[in-house]
C-alpha cells in the first residue's frame, strides 16, 4: 500500500489494521516461543524474553524480570502465566486469550500427533540423540538470560549486593533445599514491608 493510500485510508479501517497487526504479532511471538521451548518451563523464558523485550519491545528487561519473579512464585506453568500477562498488558482480555492460544494450542496439537510416533521409537538412538543435542542450546539461552538479569540487578543494587544475593540463594536452594517459589515469595514480602529511607533535601538519605 502506497503512502498516499495510507494517508487517505478511512480511520476505522486504519484502526482495524492496527489492531489486527497487534493481535498478529502477539500470536506470532507466543507461537514461536511456545513451539521452540523444548521441554517447556524455564527453557521458554529466554525465548519469550527475546520476543517481548528484544523484538517487539513491549516491556523493558527490568519489567520482564519482575514478571518472571512473580510468575515463579505462583502455581502453574510459567509459559502460560507469562503469555497471559503479556497479552493482557498489551491488549486486554482479547490479547490474553490470543497469547494463551498461541502458546498452548500448537504444542497440544503436536503432542497429540507425535506422541504415538515418538513412543514407538523412544528406544532408538536418534531419538535420544535429538533430545541430548538440544540441551546445550537451552543451557546457553538460560545463561544469556541470567546475565541480562544480573546486569539489570546490579544497576539498582550494585555488583557486591547482587553477588551476595546470588550466593545466599544458591545456599538456600541447593544446600538447605528451600523451594525457589518460597524464596521468591519471602524476598517479595521483605521488599514490601521494608521501611523506605526518606530522601532529604540535597539528595541525602
Amino acid at each position: 500500500m502506497s503512502e498516499l493510500e495510507t494517508k487517505f485510508q478511512p480511520r476505522p479501517l486504519k484502526k482495524f489494521r492496527s489492531v489486527f497487526v497487534l493481535y498478529r504479532d502477539l500470536f506470532i511471538a507466543f507461537f514461536r516461543s511456545g513451539i521452540l521451548s523444548f521441554g517447556g518451563g524455564p527453557s521458554g523464558i529466554p525465548l519469550i524474553e527475546a520476543e517481548v523485550v528484544k523484538k517487539y519491545k513491549w516491556m523493558s528487561i527490568e519489567e520482564f524480570g519482575n514478571m518472571v519473579a512473580i510468575a515463579n512464585a505462583l502455581p502453574g506453568p510459567i509459559n502460560t502465566k507469562l503469555a497471559g500477562y503479556v497479552g493482557w498488558k498489551i491488549k486486554g482480555w482479547a490479547g490474553m486469550l490470543i497469547a494463551l492460544i498461541a502458546v498452548i494450542l500448537p504444542t497440544v496439537v503436536l503432542m497429540v500427533v507425535l506422541l504415538g510416533f515418538l513412543a514407538a521409537f523412544q528406544n532408538q538412538r536418534w531419538v535420544r540423540g535429538m533430545t541430548q543435542a538440544v540441551l546445550p542450546v537451552v543451557g546457553i539461552l538460560m545463561a544469556q538470560l541470567t546475565w541480562s538479569f544480573m546486569s539489570s540487578a546490579q544497576k539498582g543494587l550494585g555488583w557486591i549486593v547482587s553477588l551476595i544475593l546470588v550466593v545466599m540463594s544458591f545456599i538456600l536452594m541447593e544446600v538447605i533445599h528451600i523451594h525457589p517459589a518460597l524464596l521468591i515469595a519471602l524476598t517479595l514480602l521483605y521488599v514490601l514491608v521494608k521501611p523506605v529511607k526518606k530522601v532529604q533535601e540535597g539528595g541525602r538519605k
